[in-house]
Formats: structure tokens, C-alpha cells, sequence
């Protein structure tokens, strides 16, 4: 599926099977503990679901893990590939995307470029002004579509 971001730029989101390649330089999460969405709050972008970059001599499925605990506390039991988008810019980069059931949560004392964990019912219960732009991308609203339509979250 094809569509034009609201910077204009072409968006190319294709759904994955779990077994696919993973091969994007940045991940994300669509976290679920407890029935509930774990955002975390970005200190710059607001409030968005966890993810970052991928580090050498990682793997997506790692690198995923370790940005869910790293802003969250959040530990995984289940981890899904799920889907994978390409942003067309000068500089174009691709987008792995996970459904993550959680097993448990810690509190830490740092959760590094944010101010940790957000718990909601629903990506509506966010404040419009708090949203991050990524919470706003129709990428990843469908990518969470999607886990409902897989039939991760009831």
C-alpha cells in the first residue's frame, strides 16, 4: 500500500508474516500489557510507541527488545513481526514493525530520550496536543489496525 505522508513523501507499508525477512535499519513496537497500549513520552516528539535504531551486531528482533525496555521497563513475553514501511526521502529508510505482548513491567530511574511508560486503553485516550507525529502516521495506525485484525488485542 502506497500513500503520501503529511510531509508529502511517498509511504510504502507492506504487511509481514512473523517468518519474513527483517531487514530495516529502525524498529517499533505495538506493546500490549495487560489489554492496554505501552507509549512512552518522548521528550522531544511527545507521546508515541517505543522503537529507535538497529545496532551493529543486532538483530531487528533484538534491537526492538532492548528500545521497548530501554523506554519502557517493559519485558517482553512474545514478540511478532508483523509489518515493514519505507519512507521515500532524500535519504529513504525502512521501518520494522513488531506486536509485543508483555509479560511484566520494571520501573527504572533512567529510560533515556523519554520520561518513560504510557499505559492506555486506546491511542484515543492521548491528549491530540501530547501525540507525537509518529502516533499520527497512518503507517503505523494501520500497523495497529492490523493487530486487532490479527487477533493480538481484543
Amino acid at each position: 500500500m502506497r500513500y503520501k505522508d503529511p510531509y508529502g513523501l511517498n509511504v510504502d507499508l507492506e504487511y509481514k508474516e512473523a517468518n519474513d525477512i527483517q531487514k530495516a535499519k529502525h524498529v517499533l513496537g505495538i506493546p500490549i500489557y495487560k489489554n492496554n497500549y505501552i507509549m512512552t513520552h518522548h521528550k522531544i516528539r511527545g507521546i508515541e510507541f517505543p522503537g529507535g535504531k538497529v545496532e551493529q551486531n543486532e538483530t531487528n528482533k533484538e534491537a526492538i527488545v532492548r528500545e521497548l525496555y530501554e523506554e519502557t521497563g517493559a519485558i517482553p513475553k512474545e514478540v511478532t513481526f508483523i509489518a515493514s514501511y519505507t519512507v521515500h526521502d532524500e535519504k529513504p529508510f525502512d521501518k520494522d514493525v513488531y506486536f509485543i505482548k508483555v509479560d511484566s513491567m520494571e520501573v527504572k530511574s533512567e529510560y533515556f530520550e523519554t520520561y518513560g511508560p504510557i499505559i492506555v486503553q486506546n491511542i484515543d485516550d492521548v491528549p491530540e496536543q501530547k501525540k507525537s507525529f509518529l502516533l499520527k502516521d497512518k503507517a503505523i495506525l494501520k500497523c495497529v489496525e492490523r493487530v486487532y485484525k490479527l487477533g493480538f488485542l481484543q
